[in-house]
């Protein structure tokens, strides 16, 4: 096993010295030789021993040099880290805003009149707020923030979430503390070298330039603008106390499908005197994935009358065949009730059919292609997919999904594809389907022409837009 040599030196320094304590006490070590060696030099500088001069003095500047190499970065990173991760926000309360004016009025009259008592009330006024930097610091300090989402979000739908809060100090209770969402950052624009080609002369075709070298070109370009927050509310914890946790429940909707992500939240506090509101800026990153509403529409009760029509047309005679006769329970439907087999044995018999065949259903999802159907009719034709998809799930029928980017059974899978899915430039799924067992429901955007007469017989097609 290889060590570092700063693991060694932990080891040789006894009983596991952190690392931090070695590198300090190594620089310290260097700094006084490099010290002795500037003194030694000054003193060979006086006496006239020009070689000895040189030699000190480049050893001094050596060690320091080395020193700084080797240990003023590593503090600096240890120390920007810590500042990071405790970074503050400060925003000027109204009472703040007032109290700094009367502050201010009392200073210049004490500066005008000389009055030893309005100095004092200036002090004290002044120490307040000193204090009150102190005081929220130390209530925000040492708190433990997490976030639990649910498994499984709906657009449109109210969800629940937790916001847990824990004080790790042994002692100290926190007041008034409030977890916010923090605003991200606007989407920048930044200049960037991108790949071209020279060419001579322009406007012609590439066969026809005389010349044509790779060049490179610098062009503005905007930055992808991040997802949304998952929240933009706030809880509030009035008071923590020590080693203690607390929990607040906050409720969720989004409106829209999609990707919400939040790389960090905020701890909030106006106590003890409301002058500012600082806010401690918390790493915790989370995600969710919003399905797209499964709520049925106007065009779903439309549509679900015909699919469900044509799908029993499609498995009737499957699952008809007699079972057992068997005696009548108190549960049994009367029209089971077989009357020539009660007759014969003077006691109630009911007929047990086979259990049916499983209804074997594929929904296909054709992504229409970029500008096919306009924005609004490519949002209903989700809305539409997913619903069906709940819908039939919850049925006693074996389900599975086809897109351009799923192929499966797992309806959760599959409202996650349509969650994020957009309109792209891909081949369509219906010319891969293969007659079989299954009965299609499939939401395309294509021409009725184009679709293959084999699915037909098997299929119900949903024409999106205006390609009716």
């Amino acid at each position: 096993m290889f060590l570092s040599k700063s693991q060694r030196l932990a080891r040789f320094f006894h009983q596991g010295v952190p690392e931090i304590w070695v590198r300090f006490l190594l620089a310290i070590a260097g700094l006084i030789l490099a010290f002795a060696a500037a003194i030694f030099s000054s003193v060979a500088r006086e006496s006239g021993n020009l070689w000895a001069t040189l030699i000190l003095a480049s050893a001094a500047l050596l060690l320091a040099t080395i020193v700084g190499l080797t240990t003023v970065p590593y503090l600096a990173r240890r120390i920007g880290a810590v500042r990071i991760r405790e970074a503050f926000d400060y925003d000027v309360t109204r009472v703040g805003i007032i109290y700094l004016v009367t502050v201010l009025l009392i200073g210049i009259a004490a500066l005008n009149t000389g009055n030893n008592l309005l100095y004092i009330v200036v002090a004290v006024m002044l120490a307040a707020i000193v204090v009150s930097g102190f005081a929220s610091a130390l209530v925000l300090r040492n708190l433990e923030l997490d976030i639990r989402l649910p498994e499984h979000v709906f657009a449109g739908r109210s969800m629940s979430a937790r916001i847990l809060l824990r004080n790790s100090r042994k002692w100290l209770p926190s007041f008034s503390a409030n977890v916010v969402s923090l605003e991200k950052a606007k989407p920048s624009r930044h200049w960037r070298w991108l790949p071209s080609t020279f060419a001579v002369p322009r406007g012609r075709p590439p066969e026809k330039q005389w010349i044509r070298l790779p060049d490179r070109q610098l062009r503005r370009l905007n930055e992808k603008p991040a997802p949304p927050n998952i929240f933009n509310g706030s809880a509030y914890f009035p008071y923590l106390p020590a080693r203690a946790s607390l929990i607040s429940e906050l409720e969720l909707k989004f409106e829209r499908r999609g990707r919400y992500q939040q790389e960090r939240f905020g701890l909030a506090t106006r106590f003890p005197f409301a002058f500012l509101t600082k806010t401690r800026r918390v790493p915790l990153a989370r995600e969710v994935i919003v399905y797209p509403s499964v709520e049925p529409t106007d065009e779903f009760f439309e549509v679900l009358p015909l699919i469900t029509g044509e799908f029993a047309s499609f498995m009737r005679g499957r699952g008809n065949d007699l079972y057992r006769i068997r005696e009548y329970m108190p549960e049994d439907s009367a029209r089971h009730v077989d009357w020539k087999a009660s007759a014969k044995s003077g006691s109630l018999k009911v007929r047990e059919f086979s259990r049916e065949d499983e209804r074997k259903l594929r929904i296909v999802f054709d992504n229409p292609q970029v500008e096919a159907i306009s924005a609004e009719a490519y949002e209903g034709a989700v809305a539409l997919a997913a619903s069906l998809g709940w819908h039939f799930t919850g049925e006693n029928t074996d389900i599975s999904f086809v897109t351009q980017g799923y192929r499966g059974a797992d309806i959760y899978q599959f409202l996650e594809y349509l969650a994020v899915v957009q309109s792209q430039s891909l081949p369509s799924v219906i010319d891969e389907i293969e007659v079989a067992d299954d009965y299609n429901i499939i939401l395309t955007a294509r021409a009725r022409g184009t679709i293959p007469t084999a699915l037909w017989a098997c299929s119900y097609f949903v024409f999106l837009g205006n390609r009716q």
